[in-house]
C-alpha cells in the first residue's frame, strides 16, 4: 500500500499536510471538553458561585464541540480531495500502462482483470484513502494525548482501561485473522464473476443457439456464490466487532464508576469533590482512548482490501514493457517497402517457433499475398510488422529500415492495419471509419466518403438512418460481418498509408464485392504495398507474389501460376477450391 503513495503528487501532499493540522487541532478540542466538564462539575457541587458562571464554562465548551465540528468538516475535505486526486492520477497511469503493452504483456492479464482493477480496485484505494486520512492520523494522536491525560489519575483506573485495551487488541487480531485470507480472494472472485459475466453477454447469439440459458446459469450462479458467501464470511465476522467494542466500552465505564465508588469513599472529606470530577473526566478520556482504538479497527476493516487492491494495481505499473520506442527512423529514399530477413519467432515460454527463417521482399505498389493451412503462422507475420511483437531472430525493415528503430507511433502511422477480427467502436460511422489522426489532421468528409466507396460501403451506408452519422454500437453489434468488415477496410484506407496490412480481412465478403473492392483498391491506391492474409485462392491469385507457409515454413513463393507449377501445398489448395477448367486456365 506504501508503494501507490508515491502517485502523489505535491498538492495532495500538501493536502496530507493540512490534515495532519487540521486533525491535531480536531483532537486538541476534543480532549479540552473533558476539562470544561470537570470546571461545570465543580461549580455545580460547590456553594456559592453563579449561574453564570456555570453558563460561561458551559458555553466554551459548546464553542469547543463546534470548532471540532469545523475542524472535522475541513480534515474530510481535504482527505477527500487527496483520495480523489490519487484515484484520478492512478487510473489514468493504468489506462496508459495498459494501452502501452504490447501483446506479450497484454496475454499476462485476462481482460476482465484489467476492467476490474482499472475501476472496482482504485475504488477501494480511493475509499481507505478517503477513510484512512482521517482515521490513521486521528486515531494514534487521539490515543496517545488521551492516556497522557489519564496517567497520573488513579491507578486502579488506569488498569480497568488498560485491560480494556487489551480485549479490543484481542478482539481485532481475532477477526484479522479469520478475515485477511477471505479478503484477498475477494478481489480473484471479482475478476471471476467479470469473466463470466462477459463471456455470457458477449456470446449471448451462441449461447441462446445452443439453449445454453440454463448451464450459463449455473456457472455466473457458482461464481455469484462464491463471492457471497466470501462477503458474507466477512460481513459475519465483522458484525461481531461493534457489539463487541460496545460492551467493552459499557464495561469501562462501569469499572470506573465501580472503582470510583470506593476510591471515593475512602478519601478525606476535603478530597471528595475532585475524585468525582476526576472519575467524570476519566470516563471521558477512557471513552476516548477506545475510540481511538475504534477508529484503528475501521482502518484495519478497509485495509486488506486496499492492499490486495495496490498490489494489483502495481502489478500492472510494474510491467517492464518489452516492446520500447527506437531513437527514430533515419532518412530514408524508400518508401512502402517491407522485407523479412530471416525472421524466426516463438511466444513467450514456448519452446518452439511458430515461424521460422521467413524471408521476403514487398516492394512499393506490390501486392503479397500469404496462404497457407490454419496455424501454419500467417497471422504472426503480419503481427511483426506493426510490431505487436518482436523477432525472435532475424530483421524485419520498413524502408529499409529496421522496425526496432523506429518509435512506434512512427512505424504505425506507415500502416493501414486490418485485424482478423473487424474491430468497430461506439459511436457513428465516421468516427470509426476516420478513427486515429494518423499524425495529420482528421479526416474530412471527403476522405470518409471515398474510403467507404473504396471498400464497397457506401451503399449500405447511404441506406443506414442518418448514413454517415449513423450510430454504430460497441463492437459494431448493429452491423452485419461483412459491413463490419466493410468498415474496417474503410478505416484503413481513410488514413492514405504507405502499406496495407489486411490480416485475413475479406473473408465475410462475398466473392463479387470481394473482386470489386480490391480492383477498387488497386486502382485507388496503386502506389500503397499491400499484404494480405487470405484463405481463399479467388481473393490473392492475382497478387504479385504469394507466399505458402505450412508449419511455420516457406514451402513455396512465386505468381499463381508458378505455385500451380512448383508448389504442391498451393495447388492442394487451389484443388479444393477451384474447378479443373480454373485451374488449367489460369
Amino acid at each position: 500500500m506504501l508503494k501507490i503513495l508515491k502517485y502523489l503528487k505535491k498538492r495532495e501532499v500538501l493536502y496530507i499536510c493540512l490534515c495532519l493540522a487540521f486533525t491535531v487541532a480536531q483532537v486538541w478540542l476534543e480532549l479540552k471538553l473533558p476539562d470544561y466538564m470537570t470546571e461545570v462539575t465543580k461549580l455545580v457541587q460547590m456553594p456559592g458561585n453563579e449561574i453564570s458562571d456555570v453558563m460561561s464554562a458551559g458555553g466554551k465548551m459548546l464553542i469547543c464541540a463546534l470548532l471540532s465540528l469545523v475542524t472535522a468538516f475541513i480534515v474530510g475535505f481535504f482527505a477527500a480531495k487527496t483520495a480523489a486526486g490519487l484515484s484520478k492520477g492512478l487510473r489514468h497511469r493504468v489506462y496508459h500502462k495498459t494501452m502501452s503493452f504490447s501483446h506479450e504483456e497484454m496475454n499476462r492479464f485476462s481482460t476482465p482483470s484489467l476492467i476490474t482493477r482499472s475501476t472496482n480496485d482504485i475504488t477501494q484505494v480511493q475509499m481507505f484513502m478517503g477513510m484512512g486520512l482521517q482515521v490513521m492520523m486521528k486515531a494514534p494522536i487521539l490515543a496517545v494525548w488521551a492516556i497522557l491525560k489519564i496517567a497520573d489519575k488513579s491507578w486502579q483506573w488506569t488498569v480497568s482501561t488498560a485491560v480494556a485495551v487489551g480485549c479490543v487488541v484481542l478482539l481485532l487480531t481475532i477477526i484479522l485473522v479469520l478475515t485477511l485470507p477471505k479478503f484477498k480472494s475477494v478481489q480473484t472472485l471479482t475478476d471471476n464473476l467479470n469473466r463470466v459475466s462477459r463471456e455470457n453477454i458477449t456470446g449471448v447469439r451462441v449461447v441462446r443457439a445452443y439453449n445454453a440459458e440454463k448451464y450459463q446459469e449455473g456457472l455466473f450462479a457458482k461464481a455469484n456464490d462464491e463471492l457471497t458467501d466470501t462477503h458474507l464470511f466477512i460481513g459475519k465476522s465483522m458484525s461481531f466487532m461493534f457489539p463487541s467494542m460496545t460492551l467493552i466500552m459499557s464495561g469501562l465505564s462501569l469499572a470506573i464508576y465501580w472503582i470510583g465508588i470506593y476510591v471515593i469513599e475512602n478519601a478525606a472529606l476535603e478530597s471528595k469533590i475532585d475524585l468525582f470530577s476526576d472519575m467524570i473526566v476519566f470516563t471521558s478520556y477512557a471513552t476516548q482512548v477506545i475510540m481511538a482504538f475504534m477508529l484503528i479497527i475501521m482502518v484495519f476493516i478497509i485495509l486488506p482490501r486496499a492492499t490486495v487492491s495496490a498490489r494489483r494495481i502495481n502489478e500492472i505499473l510494474d510491467v517492464e514493457n518489452t516492446i520500447n520506442d527506437g531513437k527514430g527512423a533515419p532518412e530514408t529514399d524508400k518508401t512502402g517497402e517491407v522485407e523479412f530477413r530471416n525472421v524466426s519467432f516463438k511466444y513467450p515460454d514456448a519452446t518452439d517457433c511458430v515461424i521460422e527463417d521467413i524471408s521476403f521482399v514487398a516492394k512499393k505498389g506490390q501486392t503479397v499475398a500469404f496462404i497457407g493451412a490454419t496455424g501454419s503462422g500467417k497471422s504472426t507475420v503480419m503481427n511483426l510488422i506493426p510490431r505487436f511483437y518482436d523477432t525472435t531472430k532475424g530483421e524485419v525493415l520498413v524502408d529499409g529500415v529496421n522496425v526496432k528503430d523506429y518509435t512506434q507511433e512512427e512505424l504505425r502511422n506507415k500502416i493501414g492495419y486490418v485485424s482478423q477480427k473487424a474491430v468497430l467502436f461506439s459511436g457513428t460511422v465516421e468516427s470509426n471509419v476516420a478513427y486515429g489522426d494518423n499524425g495529420a489532421a482528421p479526416a474530412t468528409r471527403e476522405q470518409v466518403e471515398r474510403a467507404l466507396r473504396i471498400a464497397q460501403a457506401e451503399e449500405f451506408v447511404t441506406k443506414m438512418p442518418g448514413q454517415y452519422e449513423a450510430a454504430i454500437a460497441q463492437g459494431g453489434t448493429n452491423v452485419s460481418g461483412g459491413q463490419k468488415q466493410r468498415l474496417s477496410i474503410a478505416r484503413a484506407i481513410c488514413r492514405n498509408p504507405e502499406i496495407y496490412i489486411f490480416d485475413d480481412s475479406f473473408s465475410a465478403l462475398d466473392y463479387k464485392t470481394d473482386r470489386a473492392l480490391r480492383s477498387a483498391l488497386k486502382k485507388e491506391t496503386g502506389d500503397a504495398t499491400s499484404i494480405i492474409v487470405a484463405q481463399r485462392i479467388g481473393t490473392i491469385m492475382d497478387a504479385d507474389c504469394i507466399v505458402v507457409l505450412d508449419d511455420g515454413k516457406i514451402v513455396g513463393k512465386g505468381t499463381h501460376k508458378e505455385l500451380l507449377a512448383n508448389c504442391d501445398v498451393y495447388r492442394e489448395i487451389a484443388e479444393s477450391q477451384l474447378s479443373k477448367e480454373e485451374i488449367e486456365n489460369a
